[in-house]
């Protein structure tokens, strides 16, 4: 069954809505293109994702032609800077072989099917081989799914450690040496000029997760290689250690990312005939278990599906108390058997209603009410008849969305938490070695809430519609990388005195595509 958030996903239409209009009269430059103080001879590039040009759930070539640091790299060639190198893939199919294997892990891009506006991988086989290096050194050193202190690991480009999940595949294909780290690839070319952009995974990956532990954030405190503060301060204190003049930016607050705002809370929409239908059976199902919350003096944690419009989602919430002991003698009180109440209760025992209060991932989309096949075969293992486990078993309708799908208003005050900490040592440390900031969070801010004006358009965070970000609903598009460019060199116009603003030299979002066909292989 499909929900409403899907239909706002699909909407190829919007991908025109913020295209921009030719008859847009350049404005003639006011002053001269000048460096002003900066040495942009030797820029090299030094990140994550967002550095290596990261786009619909992949890296592939227009991706990376169209990568920020490539941006600025053009742009610093008009005032004496040079070539600058990237470890390109092999195709515009995006996704990694292993010794010749695919891996679903690094799976090709997505992209929208014009015939059917759904959003998909292509189908196709990617031929970017990890263990075939391309060359280097390379002036680009932005490594996906990089944290803070991996810029400091001698064995995040060793082979042997990908066994151990030690590894990164996208470095091993580039690092100079099996014990090489990201930042000593990018000092080795002793820059003159660099950017940082390092420490959105360090909560990401957490975000990303719903919180589930799987990934931590990265703690504040702990030496170079463990906590985030120190980590930093290492890494731009190694960058600069050369004389090289530089800019950051800080972490966005990744809570505003499409991939969390795009799918409602109340997804379940009564005009899908496929939902309405089950309207009436579902409250009836759940009418003992609303019995035996409001025994309980419980009446948050009661379900009631609306017969008009939307209906929130069943969710599991981990930071209710369990009441699995309680529930199941109640239920059993009101005629259950003990094996249906000691089931009910324990797949209910912290289970409630989402609320607006509350974030579903776009990782969801895809899980919403279907069936949830572990659960699913873990009753049929205990006895359960197949049709009554798979009437218990549909995600966000009967068997509460996993804490993998959610992130909770506590997890979220955590992220935020950690986002301001880390963003705090991050302009301090920047501004105190001299360097030009970018505050991409207070940028993200502006995207989510009232958007930004280019032209005849206006660009927002929402995912398709929005035109900044990707169809992976976290990285930027082209275009998106093309604001970012300019939100770089902004800053450092007004560190070192450059003017690339005032000439007239910043890029036309709207020159950029906002996605990629099929064909782009």
């Amino acid at each position: 069954m499909k929900t409403k958030y899907i239909w706002l996903l699909l909407l190829f239409l919007g991908l025109t809505a913020c295209e921009n209009d030719d008859d847009a009269t350049p404005m003639e430059p006011a002053v001269e293109l000048t460096a002003g103080s900066a040495d942009f001879s030797r820029f090299v590039a030094v990140g994550n994702s967002l550095t290596a040009g990261f786009m619909d759930n992949a890296l592939f070539q227009a991706g990376q032609q169209l990568s920020l640091p490539n941006l600025l790299a053009q742009k610093f060639g008009m005032v004496g800077g040079g070539s600058f190198s990237q470890p390109l893939m092999s195709d515009n199919v995006g996704g990694l072989l292993f010794q010749g294997v695919p891996n679903p892990s690094f799976g090709p891009r997505l992209f929208i099917n014009p015939m059917t506006t759904a959003i998909g991988p292509l189908n196709a086989v990617p031929s970017t081989e990890v263990f075939a290096p391309p060359g280097g050194p390379y002036n680009n050193v932005g490594v996906p799914g990089a944290k803070s202190f991996h810029l400091l690991f001698d064995g995040y480009g060793n082979p042997a450690n990908l066994g151990l999940g030690l590894a990164n595949p996208y470095y091993v294909r580039m690092a100079s040496a099996p014990n090489a780290t990201m930042v000593g690839d990018a000092l080795a070319q002793q820059p003159t000029f660099f950017s940082l952009w390092i420490g959105n995974n360090d909560v990401l990956g957490y975000a990303t997760s719903g919180g589930d532990g799987s990934n931590p954030i990265t703690p504040s405190d702990g030496p170079p290689g463990v906590g985030f503060d120190q980590t930093f301060g290492a890494i731009v204190a190694t960058m600069t250690s050369g004389g090289a003049q530089g800019v950051v930016a800080n972490i966005p607050d990744v809570t505003s990312l499409p991939f969390f705002t795009t799918v409602p809370h109340d997804a379940l929409d009564s005009e899908n005939p496929a939902f309405e239908a089950q309207i009436d059976a579902l409250n009836d199902a759940y009418a003992p278990l609303n019995a035996a919350f409001a025994f309980l003096g419980l009446p948050d944690r009661q379900v009631v599906f609306n017969e008009e419009g939307t209906s929130p989602l069943v969710i599991h919430d981990e930071s209710l108390p369990n009441i699995a002991a309680q529930l199941a003698p109640v239920l059993q009180g009101g005629g259950l058997d003990p094996l249906t109440a000691g089931l009910l209760a324990s797949q209910y025992a912290q289970s409630r209603q989402a609320t607006e209060e509350d974030l579903i991932l776009l990782s969801s989309s895809s899980a919403i009410a279907t069936l949830n096949q572990d659960y699913f075969n873990n009753l049929v293992l205990l006895g359960v008849p197949p049709q009554t486990a798979g009437l218990l078993a549909v995600n966000g309708l009967t068997y509460p969305m996993e804490d993998k799908f959610v992130l909770l208003p506590s997890e979220q005050l955590e992220i935020k938490t950690a986002t301001g900490n880390f963003n705090t040592v991050i302009e301090a440390t920047a501004t105190g070695a001299g360097l030009a900031f970018v505050d991409a969070n207070s940028f993200l801010n502006q995207l989510s809430t009232s958007g930004l004006a280019f032209g005849n358009y206006i660009l927002t965070a929402d995912l398709v519609l929005g035109g900044t970000f990707s169809l992976d609903g976290v990285h930027p598009n082209s275009r998106g990388y093309a604001v970012g460019a300019n939100e770089f060199m902004r800053a450092i116009d007004a560190t070192y005195g450059s003017t690339f603003e005032a000439s007239g030299n910043f890029y036309d979002p709207g020159e950029f595509p906002t996605n990629y066909p099929e064909s782009l292989q």
